[in-house]
């Protein structure tokens, strides 16, 4: 099995258990044997007996994929997000996303080169295109949907050395409607299982060339899979699946390698230096680089800036923090901004409106605020007095880390200050306010201002340094909790000052404004932070967004246990009868039956080991289809837990379409499940009626999908009319499941 399959095919063999299939003709021609019966299964010979095949599963997977594809002629779900994006970068324009850029850079990019100008702006679902040009990126996510037909088919004629299993998975995709829907529009998804199939093919031909270590394709197929693993992690963070997929198959090779004692430790050391390098070395370096394309290209100011940290913000052209100069460190009477770390947590803020009745003390409101305004500014004095350090005969003295300080808000004169009244919105944490009369308050005013990871004594930086105020009296840490005021706050963000001793961004500011005429001014292009920096800082973002994601009202969402079931679906377009209306839902005989399959997988695989282990002796060729179930059914079953089990544990909000890199799997295993299944059944019968039970059961299951697709079609390509829970519908009789909603 570790021997090339293309060179078997070239050599016209049978190989693994196709000898099972040909167990009524043997090899025909050699006078030394006895003759044998008429072949049934000729062997599989390039190019008529795989290479035909495959173009023509090709042909129809780019026919079902291209097919009205400029229908509707507006924006479907989210196009909305990815179009945009991949106007942004036409513009080169900086935005925010929770996913990595990889996916919407060649978004922008295949717009850009099929004549799309980056100027509709994807506002809702439901906006006509008009005569901007959307078919490139259409069409582009159209091209790559359609290379997982001819990915899968290979992945599994490597594994299983079976056409007829290669054939079967592929039709399951190829007359899959969700598979289609999802490949049609402008989206991450088709580009991500591009991505993820190819890595997973690369890893099989790569295992194909065991016996041929370190030649040529070996060394083409390891780093072609370094490559995509690359891609799939910079097109969604859940391509760490695939990542995993293929580590722990490097583990199994790297402890059976150690296993031949026929190799010397030297040869053992390249082994693993060369999967260190294309497996890990090489995405690395690849994802690395992926950032450093995006942040050069989007170095214009956009919607994204105000999730990022001032010191990143100061790179951007257009923003109010590109080339200023302002004084490089922190002094008494200085007037300062400061920004709350957390994603979009906004400037310390107050006003002069004061918190109502009933919600702590009366006393002045203190907010975070999303936008600049003069009530941002405070000035920061010394705790014990109340000198004008901007006198000119007042020497300067630096505020350092560890001192107690005040801060004066300089519209109102009154003192940032907390005391033990509960927050109004986040139960046990404490109310902030503003108290005092022109600076003159009490006690509660006070706060110890600490920079992270730096030493008593140290001065304090403008956008670099990370600050922690805590409050003298109570040991609290002033902070954001995120949480938007009622419209007595005007509906700003939540200041409390937590009990709770956390490093989390929500505790730690920033000083972005800094006012002092008796400083140097410096240029904030000294600040800039480094690629490293902002490549962590980037990641950071993106975690948090990814975690805060939550469902917002009256939206679609499903749980992970929907999704094999194909229990519901998701709106791509259209609301009413007048509508043009796109469904996505898997084809239900598709999906039903790889969820049998898994099953029915996991039953004969558990026969087959306690058979072995029972020492039940088997024939050759029963042996090769349990090695056939185990070992390359084993890999795709591992494929479809890695990509499905993992969600039952996420927080964030999840939706229909994320089971998808995960039917690429069961539908591969389903191609093999269901082909050795068969294979054993002929080989407990005769030879004519074993080939008319194998033959007749393989083309009942692809009849059974082309049927069922043909009757859901129009899920996929559009419908119009009565909507399907209305009996004069055509699509009535097919509501099989009352959650479907089309």
């Amino acid at each position: 099995t570790g021997q090339s399959l293309g060179a078997g095919w070239a050599r016209g063999e049978v190989t693994g258990p196709r000898r099972f299939l040909a167990r009524c003709a043997g090899p025909a021609g050699e006078p030394s044997r006895p003759s044998p019966p008429p072949r049934a299964w000729p062997p599989l010979k390039a190019p008529v007996g795989v290479w035909a095949p495959l173009a023509f599963v090709t042909l129809l997977s780019f026919a079902s994929r291209f097919y009205r594809l400029s229908e509707p002629p507006h924006v479907c779900w989210d196009e909305t997000h990815f179009g945009k994006m991949g106007s942004y970068y036409i513009n080169r324009t900086f935005f925010f996303d929770v996913h990595p850029p990889l996916g919407k850079m060649l978004i922008g990019l295949a717009g850009y080169l099929s004549g799309y100008d980056g100027t509709f702006p994807f506002q809702k679902p439901g906006d006509r295109y008009e005569h901007h040009n959307y078919i490139g990126m259409r069409g582009f996510c159209a091209f790559l949907g359609s290379c997982l037909v001819p990915f899968a088919y290979l992945t599994v004629l490597e594994l299983s050395k079976s056409l007829s299993a290669a054939l079967l998975a592929a039709s399951i995709l190829i007359f899959d409607t969700g598979c289609i829907t999802l490949s049609q529009y402008i989206l991450l998804d088709p580009i991500l299982m591009f991505f993820l199939m190819g890595a997973v093919l690369s890893m099989v031909k790569y295992n194909s060339y065991a016996d041929r270590p370190f030649s040529a394709p070996w060394w083409f197929w390891l780093s072609l899979t370094g490559v995509n693993l690359a891609g799939a992690i910079g097109v969604k963070f859940v391509g760490l699946f695939v990542v995993l997929l293929v580590g722990l198959n490097t583990v199994y090779d790297l402890w059976e390698l150690l296993g031949d004692l026929s190799l010397s430790l030297v040869t053992l050391g390249k082994h693993l230096l060369a999967r260190v390098f294309c497996l890990i070395l090489l995405p690395l370096a690849l994802y690395t680089a992926q950032f450093a394309v995006h942040f050069a290209v989007l170095n214009k100011s956009g919607p994204g800036d105000g999730f990022f940290s001032s010191a990143f913000q100061s790179r951007l052209i257009g923003n109010n923090l590109h080339n200023v100069s302002v004084p490089e460190h922190l002094a008494y009477g200085s007037v300062i901004t400061m920004k709350n770390l957390r994603m979009a947590g906004g400037y310390l803020h107050s006003h002069w409106h004061l918190y109502p009745e009933g919600v702590g003390a009366r006393q002045q409101q203190v907010t975070a605020y999303l936008h600049k305004d003069l009530n941002n500014l405070w000035v920061i004095k010394k705790h014990d007095s109340n000198t004008d350090h901007l006198d000119p005969s007042h020497y300067v003295e630096f505020v350092r880390h560890g001192d107690v300080i005040r801060l004066e808000h300089k519209e109102t004169s009154r003192n940032l200050h907390s005391h033990q009244h509960e927050a109004p919105m986040t139960r046990k944490h404490f109310q902030v306010t503003g108290y005092g009369i022109n600076g003159t308050g009490d006690a509660n005013d006070f706060w110890r201002i600490e920079v992270v990871g730096m030493k008593a004594g140290k001065r304090i930086k403008v956008l670099r340094s990370q600050i922690r105020l805590t409050h003298l009296a109570t040991g609290c840490i002033l902070g954001s909790s995120g949480k938007t005021l009622p419209k007595w706050g005007w509906e700003q963000v939540e200041v409390t000052c937590t009990p709770y001793v956390k490093e989390t961004p929500n505790a730690l500011w920033n000083v972005e404004d800094h006012i002092n005429p008796k400083l140097p001014n410096i240029s904030l292009d000294v600040l800039k932070p480094s690629f490293p920096e902002i490549l962590l800082e980037s990641h950071m973002v993106m975690i948090r967004g990814n975690s805060g994601l939550k469902p917002k009202e009256n939206e679609v969402t499903s749980k992970p246990w929907h999704w094999p079931i194909n229990y519901q679906g998701l709106r791509f377009s259209g609301v009413n009868e007048t509508d043009f209306r796109v469904y996505l839902l898997g084809n239900p005989v598709v999906w039903w039956l790889n969820l049998v399959t898994i099953g029915l997988y996991l039953l004969m695989a558990t026969c087959a080991i306690v058979a072995m282990k029972r020492g039940v002796q088997l024939t050759a060729e029963l042996k090769e289809l349990s090695e056939v179930l185990l070992h390359s059914g084993g890999k795709i079953m591992l494929g479809w837990l890695l990509h499905y089990l993992p969600f039952f544990m996420m927080g964030r909000v999840l939706y229909f379409h994320h089971y998808f890199p995960a039917m690429l799997f069961s539908s591969m295993l389903t191609g093999i499940t269901w082909d050795t299944l068969l294979k054993f059944c002929a080989g407990c019968l005769s030879c004519s009626l074993g080939r008319r039970v194998y033959t007749y059961g393989t083309l009942a299951l692809m009849l059974l999908i082309v049927y069922s697709f043909y009757l859901f079609h129009p899920l996929s390509y559009g419908m119009v009319g009565p909507m399907a829970s209305d009996p004069n519908s055509p699509m009535a009789g097919l509501r099989w499941l009352e959650s479907w909603e089309f």
